[in-house]
């Protein structure tokens, strides 16, 4: 699904409209525009599938590459920066940490990979919960381990720009798969 920025610019000046402002007064002129450029690239995600994108960042390295079933071998990476919108309001999800492991079986990511699998699906209207089932499905994809956990903590504009406007408010959620739902002492390596 390609973004259509002509329908965006339409819409945007129909807001501008709505709001009782003049969207052809010099500061408003060129908002739709820069506002379809803004969402082509901030909702860049919502042009590829969960599968999409694990081929996308899919590279992983196998030769050499032995891991015995229970081990201990883990691979984390903490505090990935990403934004999102939330699909409620389409509001802004803000900083946004994203820590992701996974115990290897037969293939090992690349870590960039990780933070862009991250970024992607976050580039999307979300749900933190869902952002987070997002790149665990992606990571089992890409991986083929099923032992997979991604919490995530963010503040949500929603929260803390309208409605309650609690500044300090901030939301947790985690995604735990195989051995990290079975076992909930390995969280123990977010810490």
């Amino acid at each position: 699904m390609a973004i259509d920025k002509e329908a965006i610019k339409m819409h945007i000046r129909g807001i501008l409209e709505a709001l009782g402002d003049n969207p052809d007064r010099e500061g408003l002129k060129e908002t739709p525009e820069r506002v379809a450029r803004m969402y082509e690239e901030v909702f860049e995600g919502m042009n590829y599938s969960n599968a999409q994108i694990a081929e996308m960042f899919g590279k992983t390295f196998e030769e050499g590459m032995e891991f015995q079933q229970n081990a201990q071998d883990i691979v984390v990476v903490k505090d990935i920066e990403v934004f999102s919108y939330c699909e409620h309001h389409l509001a802004l999800m803000y900083d946004m940490k994203v820590s992701v492991a996974y115990f290897p079986k037969k293939k090992i990511i690349g870590l960039s990979k990780i933070a862009r699998i991250a970024d992607m699906v976050s580039k999307r209207l979300q749900l933190q919960e869902r952002i987070g089932s997002d790149i665990a499905q992606i990571m089992e994809m890409v991986t083929e381990s099923e032992d997979i956990a991604v919490l995530i903590e963010g503040s949500h504009s929603c929260m803390t720009a309208r409605g309650i406007r609690n500044a300090s408010a901030k939301t947790y959620t985690t995604t735990l798969r195989g051995r990290f739902e079975r076992e909930p002492e390995l969280l123990n390596y977010f810490k």
